[in-house]
């Protein structure tokens, strides 16, 4: 029951924030976007650069990941590395960026509980890392439109056994407005709208045309 004296206006523990989560990037890499079969994959190069961005505006820690670089899967997609010029791409061997030491390393070093992770295939490169950190006491979140599997059938089956375990899946828009919640949060509020407009389709056209007529603080 509700306790009506003790309701306050201030954010649920379960929100995401700039402070308390990471973002996870994994295999975002040609190879593995040509094997890519559950969506259109220009949707999610774009939500891809779009999580890119969000995290890139609230500074929140990133961690890069490839797998198989040089012998099989290629580089990071440059689009996703142009967002974090300089940082470094940890290179695996394993499937399971889960079971690479220094890819949990990384993760360990930003500090946060909260892991918001996207990544090729859903199905592999996702699920295994989602539910190893699952079991070790992390909150993941998975954007599912960041993220594609090698067709419908396994991007969706993936997502349902990531949701039966606990994993919570988000889309990069939603990631993007939970981290501002505010829009007189001043200090991020035109960075945000930047990203609305480059990457968030008939949504971030909706805001040029709000601003075109209202003015450049229109509200998105």
């Amino acid at each position: 029951m509700v306790n009506v004296s003790e309701v306050t206006a201030e954010p649920g523990p379960d929100l995401l924030t700039p402070d308390n989560c990471a973002v996870l990037f994994v295999d975002h890499q040609p190879q593995m976007f040509f094997g890519t079969g559950s969506g259109d994959r220009t949707a999610i190069i774009n939500a891809t650069v779009g999580l890119a961005k969000a995290a890139k505006v609230f500074d929140v820690p990133t961690v890069l990941s490839t797998v198989a670089a040089e012998s099989f899967s290629g580089p990071l997609m440059p689009q996703l590395a142009d967002v974090f010029p300089g940082q470094k791409i940890i290179d695996r061997t394993t499937m399971n960026a889960w079971e690479d030491e220094a890819f949990v390393e990384a993760v360990k070093a930003t500090g946060r509980e909260k892991l918001v992770i996207a990544g090729l295939w859903t199905e592999v490169c996702v699920v295994l890392p989602a539910l190893s950190a699952l079991a070790q006491g992390y909150e993941v979140y998975v954007v599912t439109d960041a993220s594609g599997g090698v067709s419908p059938q396994a991007h969706e089956h993936a997502v349902q056994r990531m949701v039966q375990a606990g994993v919570v899946p988000v889309t990069w828009v939603q990631v993007l407005l939970e981290l501002q919640r505010d829009w007189a949060r001043t200090e991020t509020y035109l960075p945000v709208m930047d990203v609305v407009k480059e990457n968030a389709g008939t949504y971030g056209l909706g805001v040029v045309y709000a601003q075109a007529f209202i003015g450049e603080h229109a509200a998105g």
